[in-house]
């Protein structure tokens, strides 16, 4: 498998021209030479974790549908019957779905080794899966097309480096690596309105993504005191303290309303 591989480099290096008109934005920071970092070693003897789930209270907004009338029938085609927004998606029992979960604070003085295998963004059904993904900073986010359309990925962040690049039927898979933390960078594709997906980017792997159960679990963090932060497109953002002790397991539940 061929992959487009481009990194955000620091200022300086030669800047990467959109296929889909744009080039790409200044990217910030600084690079060093030197020896790699002392990455943080979790013993797994005394490893603890934060596990709880995420509720919605209050009227069930109603789902939107996505009018894909206008555009290429492929994408129409693609679907059996109506397609509906994910910006709110809940279970029958107020189980909240698409929110990103994450330790916000409580690691810092440490460093974490990104991992070598990707993170998978792809497009389908003129939609981007997931419609919420999170990838540690140095950590390839892989790029794919499924469709028989032109797509593009065009990220948007602000501490990052923004870009925007094209992507027919067929294309290879694109790879692209952050290097900078943030919270939460938005994705759109310039052919398709509707297509809308967020990526979170951190400095350590202590992050999920609430299913349709809601739940979410934070495995395998060093024993000490944290701020787990939920953060929702629609709903915002709130945050739980929580201590764990050497081998500990501890709750953190979060209810958005409207």
């Amino acid at each position: 498998m061929k992959h487009d591989r481009r990194e955000f480099l620091v200022a300086g290096a030669a800047g990467i021209l959109a296929a889909c008109g744009g080039g790409e934005g200044g990217g910030k920071g600084t690079a060093e030479k030197g020896a790699p970092p002392a990455y943080t070693k979790v013993d797994p003897a005394t490893a603890a974790k934060v596990a709880g789930k995420v509720n919605y209270i209050g009227p069930k907004p109603a789902r939107k549908i996505i009018d894909m009338s206008s555009e290429e029938s492929e994408c129409r085609r693609s679907h059996s019957g109506p397609v509906y927004s994910e910006e709110v998606v809940l279970n029958a029992d107020g189980a909240l779905a698409n929110v990103f979960v994450y330790v916000s604070a409580g690691l810092e003085g440490k460093a974490f080794e990104p991992p070598a295998t990707p993170v998978k963004l792809n497009q389908t059904g003129c939609m981007f899966r997931p419609h919420v993904a999170g990838v540690m900073a140095g950590q390839p986010l892989v790029i794919a097309n499924s469709d028989p359309v032109t797509h593009n990925i065009h990220p948007m962040p602000v501490k990052n480096r923004e870009w925007n690049q094209g992507q027919p039927p067929g294309a290879p898979e694109i790879e692209r690596v952050f290097r900078f933390e943030e919270i939460m960078i938005p994705v759109k594709c310039n052919v398709h309105s509707w297509m809308k997906s967020y990526i979170g980017v951190l400095p350590h792997p202590f992050f999920a993504v609430t299913g349709e159960d809601g739940a979410f679990e934070l495995d395998g963090l060093p024993p000490g005191e944290y701020t787990v932060t939920a953060w929702h497109e629609k709903f915002g953002t709130q945050t739980a303290k929580v201590t764990l002790t050497p081998s500990g397991a501890a709750t953190a539940a979060f209810t958005f309303n409207s």
